[in-house]
């Protein structure tokens, strides 16, 4: 794991890690704060023993309901918690629902009840979701919204793996599949399946 407030691409310590580093899994992520501060805690990936998570999107109302939001965390998880992002919440949540046995469902049943606090208290939008996970041998992906604005989410099928990016990573654009609305994926990297995501 590795994590830092400044661009990577400025970032000679990455630079220098990345240079001897192999993976067949990796997540990376750039982080446009919505609500919390820009801070070590607060960047993307979390993780939690053998999963590591990330998240593009909002719960409408979070600065509101950080209170309620941190009291749906399980006790066993809250340990976890280092930073104030509703991100980092959603995914201990779903640790907590059984993310080691069905990691599609409990990340639905996470995003579920966890856009619940934003429509009881009325905070629009209740919830934007487009995410990705892994326990380092499969990786997971889901786009999801309350409202008809869906983050943006798409992959790459390529001769020595998949891809899945918030957005394509290069100008040959029609070598990406959109995720549609609503979707989760899922992939060991050779195949990948596709279900609905309702939470």
């Amino acid at each position: 794991m590795y994590k830092d407030v400044y661009p990577a691409w400025s970032d000679a310590n990455l630079m220098q890690i990345a240079s001897h580093t192999k993976a067949r899994v990796f997540l990376a992520h750039v982080r446009a704060s919505t609500s919390t501060a820009t801070s070590r805690n607060n960047c993307h990936p979390f993780s939690r023993g053998r999963w590591s998570f990330m998240h593009n999107g909002q719960l409408g109302g979070h600065l509101k309901l950080r209170q309620k939001l941190d009291g749906m965390i399980p006790v066993e998880c809250y340990d976890q918690r280092y930073g104030a992002t509703d991100s980092e919440a959603i995914f201990l949540v779903a640790a907590g629902l059984g993310l080691d046995q069905a990691p599609i469902v409990a990340m639905e049943q996470a995003v579920g009840r966890v856009q619940a606090l934003a429509q009881e208290a009325n905070h629009t939008p209740h919830m934007r979701f487009a995410a990705c996970w892994s326990d380092g041998l499969k990786v997971y992906a889901a786009r999801y919204a309350s409202d008809r604005f869906a983050p943006s989410l798409f992959y790459q099928i390529r001769d020595d793996g998949i891809v899945i990016s918030s957005e394509p990573l290069d100008e040959n654009v029609e070598g990406w599949i959109e995720v549609s609305p609503n979707t989760a994926i899922a992939t060991d990297g050779r195949t990948l399946e596709q279900r609905d995501f309702r939470p």
